[in-house]
């Protein structure tokens, strides 16, 4: 029986995972894998403390920082799966994997989202040569160049001014007329100078040699084809939350996000707690991803040892 399961690899989790042995936690630390979203970047430059890190590099740390203080407190389930939550009548919850089931008085969720991917011809090939589906990772790459951002809600238009702080250019490449983001974001953004839009147009293929040159669209209102050279292409059209298997115990949102207490990353059901990017938290960054579940886990410590249900 352990006090603390926490489910997931990424940033969250493992800062989680430090805390609960920095506190005496007897936790199972259970992930398929350390490799976060991150992994496919070369250069992140946001990870606070490290001014350039590759994400395998990261990936690779966070590991290591675990083990240096897991000792007798945290267990790693490394190459486990979850597949569902369960609560049991006295309180306690299962979580069950692929290869076996734990029990534990608390449950934190790390598990992350993946990315959606962009699926139009050389998408695949310039995946990460100049195809990118982090800004805040990969952005300062393209300083001074042409770049186009594919979304229109929030994530792209927040990617978008990002990228103004450094690049030549943005083109925002959106399906429709319509903005999915924030009135007063997108009023912001498209106010800036060297910002472009470019509505009803859907993508159609990805060009270049060895990185991206150009991309192609059609215009929905015309079907006319229409060509733009570029340099970085940044995807923003959604994100797809890791939280089948909580489905059972948890209502997830419209998003298959785990709604949280902001205050202390609470889920409805008491017990359990979730951080980072499978919660509906505002913003999704590895930074606040890290602090979220540090903040989890104090909340966690108190419900156990203070009673403060």
């Amino acid at each position: 029986m352990y006090d603390l399961i926490i489910i997931g690899g990424g940033p969250a989790g493992v800062a989680a995972g430090v805390y609960a042995a920095r506190k005496r936690l007897k936790t199972g630390f259970i992930t398929g894998d350390f490799q976060s979203q991150s992994i496919v970047s070369e250069d992140i430059q946001n990870w606070i403390g490290t001014v350039s890190i590759s994400g395998q590099k990261l990936a690779d740390d966070l590991k290591q920082h675990l083990l240096a203080y897991a000792a007798d407190m945290v267990t790693l389930h490394e190459g486990e799966w979850v597949k569902e939550i369960n609560k049991q009548e006295d309180c306690f919850f299962s979580v069950v994997t692929d290869k076996k089931t734990h029990t534990s008085k608390t449950v934190l969720i790390t598990s992350g989202s993946t990315r959606r991917k962009l699926t139009i011809p050389g998408a695949d090939t310039f995946d990460n040569k100049g195809l990118t589906y982090c800004a805040s990772c990969d952005g300062p790459l393209f300083a001074n160049q042409d770049v186009v951002v594919i979304g229109g809600g929030n994530a792209a238009f927040e990617t978008a001014a990002q990228l103004l702080a450094y690049v030549k250019t943005v083109t925002l490449i959106n399906r429709s007329s319509e903005y999915r983001a924030d009135p007063i974001t997108v009023e912001k953004v498209l106010s800036h100078p060297n910002m472009r839009v470019i509505t009803n147009a859907i993508p159609t293929e990805i060009l270049g040699e060895k990185f991206v040159t150009e991309i192609t669209y059609e215009d929905t209102t015309t079907k006319e084809k229409k060509t733009l050279e570029t340099k970085g292409i940044f995807v923003e059209i959604g994100l797809i939350p890791s939280t089948s298997f909580a489905k059972k115990i948890l209502s997830l949102n419209m998003y298959g996000q785990i709604p949280v207490d902001p205050k202390n990353q609470r889920s409805v059901i008491s017990g359990i707690w979730a951080a980072g990017d499978c919660t509906d938290g505002l913003y999704h960054q590895n930074n606040i991803a890290a602090g979220d579940a540090v903040k989890a886990l104090e909340d966690i410590y108190l419900f156990l040892h203070a009673g403060k249900h």
